[in-house]
């Protein structure tokens, strides 16, 4: 037996609403993320994501970059939790043949790589305290300078970053740069965790099932009590 579809008109309202975005959901939370996706979307100002591990930040990302006029752009991903201390630098803006050792060839960062488009810096409150100083600079000048190069390189891009930090704790600590955090912080996006908003676990349940039924060729369902409740 099949089960039922949400008949609420609210919750298909906000279904549209959420899969017009790419997401998956029926929850007015989730439906506020997102309006806010495409409202910001088409601004080209700065978005600031947070919310919990696992709550799809880069998703969210994709979406205001999809909601943008760059959406047939690039569309760069960089978790800075990821990089090596060292390579900071080198990895964001690039460096030229030469600058240090091992650098055989010059290399293009993820800021040039991104030109045009979206640079999505998640775990942003995992860049140490002497590069949040440049990451201000770029984002007011809207240039780089590679490793080992005197020369800047404009660069046009949006950026969306992400944590799940407590980046007002962070500055209490003198960990994080107010100024980087308000320039950070225009357009402030919160996605509450899945707990929060438990109407959408059926709709994600059945949406997992499926993909989980044409990866091994099954055909299970999921019974209606399990559903509802």
């Amino acid at each position: 037996k099949r089960t039922k579809p949400l008949t609420i008109s609210s919750h298909s309202e906000n279904q549209k609403l959420i899969e017009a975005v790419g997401m998956i959901g029926v929850s007015e939370a989730l439906a506020e993320v997102a309006r806010l996706i495409l409202k910001f979307g088409p601004t080209n100002d700065t978005v600031l994501i947070r919310g919990e591990m696992g709550t799809g930040k880069e998703k969210v990302a994709r979406a205001v970059h999809n909601a943008s006029n760059r959406a047939n752009k690039p569309f760069i991903a960089v978790n800075l939790a990821s990089i090596s201390a060292g390579v900071f630098e080198s990895e964001l803006f690039g460096h030229e043949k030469g600058s240090f050792t091992g650098a055989a060839k010059d290399r293009m960062g993820y800021f040039e790589s991104a030109n045009g488009g979206t640079i999505f810096l998640d775990e942003i409150g995992e860049l140490p305290k002497h590069l949040q100083a440049s990451l201000l600079r770029v984002l007011q000048e809207k240039a780089i300078t590679p490793v080992g190069s005197t020369e800047t390189k404009k660069v046009d891009f949006i950026l969306v970053a992400a944590t799940n930090a407590q980046l007002e704790k962070l500055i209490e600590k003198n960990q994080f740069r107010e100024d980087l955090f308000f320039r950070l912080n225009v357009l402030p996006i919160h996605i509450k965790p899945l707990r929060e908003r438990p109407e959408d676990i059926p709709i994600l349940s059945q949406h997992f099932l499926k993909l989980a039924n044409i990866e091994q060729g099954q055909n299970r369902i999921l019974l209606e009590s399990s559903v509802e409740h």
